[in-house]
């Protein structure tokens, strides 16, 4: 397994759907947002808690179908696919990679363009959590996306269509959370929905991932 997320760990960066093209649409997303709703920092420092989500959101659908097609292409998914590895065990090492490559880099920069749209101080902590919490669960969503498209030609606007309405939970919980935080209400409720579903996602999809797999590898 250790060798199969650093193969994925390599793969997504050699295809350009790593580190810098989530972190660059991020950017361009939170420099665009002044431009369209004006610069007065007190209707920025309102919405920034969402746009930060948003931009997540939206940059981790960016590499979403990278995730099985590279594998499918050359063959490699039916090699892991009868190989003795649980198939479960290989979706969530993919959705592992790609929160690594996708989602950690998000949180970890979110605090920098957190600054750009004038988030209140005390919002910087919880943006942060909100984030670490909330974008696993984005990861493992899209993996079950990934797996119902695999195979399927320009499946990407497809994968797009069928996962954005499984992300609207997360969106939801995610921005509350942070916002909530950023204004000093509280964040119990916020934060514990966003953590079921990250849990919920992690325990249940993968199963789900790999049997959609079994069925398109037939």
């Amino acid at each position: 397994m250790i060798a199969l997320l650093t193969r994925d760990l390599k793969l997504a960066v050699r295809a350009g759907g790593g580190f810098g093209l989530g972190l660059a649409f991020f950017l361009i997303v939170v420099i665009l947002v002044p431009f369209s709703v004006g610069p007065e920092s007190v209707l920025l420092s309102r919405i920034a808690p969402g746009i930060l989500w948003l931009g997540a959101l939206l940059a981790c659908l960016l590499s979403l179908d990278r995730i099985l097609a590279l594998d499918w292409e050359d063959g490699t998914l039916d090699l892991v696919a009868t190989s003795p590895l649980p198939l479960e065990g290989v979706v969530a090492v993919k959705s592992l990679a790609h929160w690594i490559t996708t989602g950690l880099p998000l949180v970890i920069a979110a605090p920098v363009f957190g600054l750009l749209l004038n988030l209140p101080a005390p919002g910087y902590v919880w943006l942060i959590l909100s984030l670490a919490v909330g974008t696993p669960a984005l990861s493992v969503v899209g993996t079950f996306g990934a797996a119902l498209t695999v195979g399927l030609k320009r499946g990407g606007l497809l994968l797009s269509l069928l996962v954005l309405p499984l992300y609207v939970p997360t969106l939801i919980f995610g921005a509350e959370l942070a916002r909530r935080g950023a204004e000093g209400q509280a964040t119990t409720t916020p934060l514990l929905m966003l953590a079921g579903i990250t849990f919920g996602a992690i325990a249940l999809l993968p199963f789900a991932s790999a049997l959609v797999l079994r069925i398109n590898l037939r």
